[in-house]
């Protein structure tokens, strides 16, 4: 395949990922949620919210690892709240991205990184796109092999 060309990588190491899961999927799940993070002044990097199987919400979102213990409480105490079942933590993890102008005109992007990481056995935790960028979370081990496979994969300026 040809490589396509982007405008560049972004990562972000030394996160800690935070599962808020199985909350009822209504309005304001994320809301009050976020609002908690937000008047701590805890800041999220990356957010990404889905429903389950069962109709439940699903909310994944990463915060520096110098704010773990603080991010950890404020999601329990959001937690029944929002009357999720439960919060899983994962610390050591990364954030990788690929931008570039005009991602939603050009399909396969996604496809060729996901295929770039999974041939050096990176595995994704989880994945967040927009208009102009692709993000994955990754255990932060696997952040120099997964940079050079995307710069590998990839036509960087």
């Amino acid at each position: 395949m040809a490589k396509v060309r982007i405008g560049g990588i972004i990562q972000r190491a030394h996160l800690s990922e935070l599962r808020v899961l199985s909350a009822p999927d209504r309005p304001g799940t994320a809301a009050a949620l976020l609002r908690a993070f937000g008047k701590a002044g805890v800041n999220c990097q990356f957010i990404v919210q889905c429903i389950g199987s069962q109709e439940q919400d699903h909310i994944v979102l990463c915060v520096d690892s110098a704010d773990t213990e603080q991010a950890l409480a404020l999601a329990e105490g959001a937690r029944a709240a929002i009357g999720a079942a439960e919060v899983r933590l994962t610390d050591d993890v990364a954030l990788i991205s690929i931008f570039g102008p005009d991602f939603r005109e050009r399909p396969g992007i996604a496809g060729q990184m996901f295929d770039a990481l999974a041939a050096e056995d990176v595995n994704i935790l989880a994945i967040s796109t927009s208009i102009s960028t692709v993000s994955c979370i990754i255990q932060h081990a696997d952040l120099g092999k997964a940079e050079q496979a995307l710069q590998s994969a990839f036509e960087l300026p």
